[in-house]
């Protein structure tokens, strides 16, 4: 019999690089953590599996696939599903966490699909998208 590899939640923590609070209070309390399978020490243990299974269902995001030369609005890129709203767009970029517009034309900030997918490939949570 091959024994599957087990993880307690530290292990998942540093396995996914976020904190143990992330873990304890944001992952584990979605209706769809998976349930553990044992327990070593004071902690419980989860399939490694089902963990990964877990994380590219809930959390990773893969970034959408935008034309990289047409240009979007703020709202555009919502209605596009990029997985964040105009309004966090729009704050991210008076915090300079978001880049300058590609294009001001009319008073009205767009951004090239390339510009936008590099921006959402730096935020935690989003993969590289595979698709050319």
């Amino acid at each position: 019999m091959v024994d599957t590899p087990r993880l307690i939640t530290p292990e998942i923590a540093e396995a996914y690089d976020v904190s143990l609070h992330t873990v304890t209070k944001t992952w584990a309390q979605h209706p769809q953590w998976p349930e553990p399978v044992g327990k070593r020490g004071r902690y419980k243990e989860y399939s490694a599996q089902d963990i990964a299974d877990f994380i590219r269902d809930h959390v990773d995001r893969q970034a959408p696939t935008l034309e990289p030369t047409r240009l979007y609005t703020a709202r555009e890129l919502e209605a596009a599903g990029i997985g964040i709203t105009a309004s966090t767009i729009r704050a991210d970029r008076a915090r300079d966490r978001w880049p300058a517009p590609d294009d001001t034309t009319g008073g009205v900030n767009r951004w090239t699909g390339a510009t936008a997918t590099q921006a959402l490939e730096g935020r935690r949570g989003y993969r590289r998208s595979t698709e050319g």
